[in-house]
């Protein structure tokens, strides 16, 4: 009898155990599960974030634009440069819009605002002719609508063709891959800095390869019939996002004050977040507009 009950016992503690690893072995079970599922539903948002974003604002952002050429009639022919290569007016070397900003120069009057072409000739100003070719007047255009997209930036080098609305808000502007302007600074063509903010990565990233620019490369901006050529002159490859000089009329770093420009002039500047897939900086380009020749007044 003795010899059973011992057996018996030894019997029970060892299902005892078994069972211990049982449940242990269930819990590390639905453990992995739930850290599968964490790792499929973290993967699809990353998707969603970084590929269906992209399409969905490439696309939108694409149909803007050809609904833009239409509403036009057709982009206008790209102007013909002048002799006298584009003078540097500054010294210096050379995701998320810039927090700050100054104010717009007022600029010129109607009559003193080179740069644009329609129709591939110079406009001349209102009441007036020129009896030979040269850089001609146009009058400014007033300011768009807020987040309205109402111009085309292309940069020949990356190949992009991207809608340019009012406005830096993202779920409005920056996320339908758009490029915003900075509300307060130039219309294109102006005095002043016609600045930019854009998306390096997801929703559309249409700046994601502004750091390949070098200078002398055109960009383009068109407004209805109207084409306006700046040139890169200078990049800063890295500043603060609270660097509000970088977007002035006269733009010049207040955070490396080497970089930028001392003249005034008509300006243009792209800006956008560094490094890559991180908000933590900004990346500047910056251009100035080139005077054209035209045909007769």
């Amino acid at each position: 009898m003795r010899a059973v009950r011992d057996h018996v016992r030894v019997v029970v503690q060892g299902g005892a155990r078994r069972g211990r690893r049982d449940g242990l072995a269930r819990v590390l079970w639905a453990g992995a599960e739930l850290i599968t599922t964490l790792g499929v539903v973290v993967a699809l948002l990353v998707v969603h974030q970084v590929w269906w974003t992209n399409r969905q604002a490439v696309a939108g952002a694409q149909e803007r634009v050809q609904a833009l050429e239409r509403e036009w009639g057709a982009p206008p022919p790209v102007p013909e440069p002048v002799s006298d290569p584009v003078s540097d007016p500054g010294s210096g070397a050379g995701d998320g819009p810039v927090v700050g900003g100054g104010t717009a120069d007022p600029g010129p009057g109607p009559e003193e605002v080179p740069g644009a072409v329609e129709g591939g000739s110079s406009v001349p100003a209102p009441g007036r002719t020129s009896a030979k070719p040269g850089p001609q007047p146009v009058p400014r255009s007033t300011a768009p609508a807020r987040e309205e997209a109402y111009a085309v930036l292309r940069v020949p080098r990356l190949g992009l063709a991207v809608p340019v609305a009012q406005g830096v808000d993202r779920r409005s502007v920056l996320d339908k891959g758009y490029a915003g302007q900075y509300p307060g600074t130039a219309q294109p063509g102006a005095r002043g800095n016609f600045a930019l903010a854009g998306h390096r990565n997801t929703h559309g990233e249409p700046f994601r390869y502004i750091n390949r620019l070098r200078e002398g490369d055109e960009l383009y901006v068109d407004v209805r019939g109207r084409r306006y050529v700046y040139v890169v002159g200078k990049v800063l490859s890295e500043t603060t996002e609270r660097d509000s000089g970088v977007i002035a009329p006269v733009p010049r770093s207040v955070v490396k004050p080497e970089y930028g420009y001392s003249e005034a002039g008509s300006y243009i500047t792209l800006t956008t977040c560094t490094p890559e897939y991180t908000s933590k900086y900004r990346l500047v380009v910056w251009g100035t507009l080139k005077p054209v020749v035209g045909g007769s007044g």
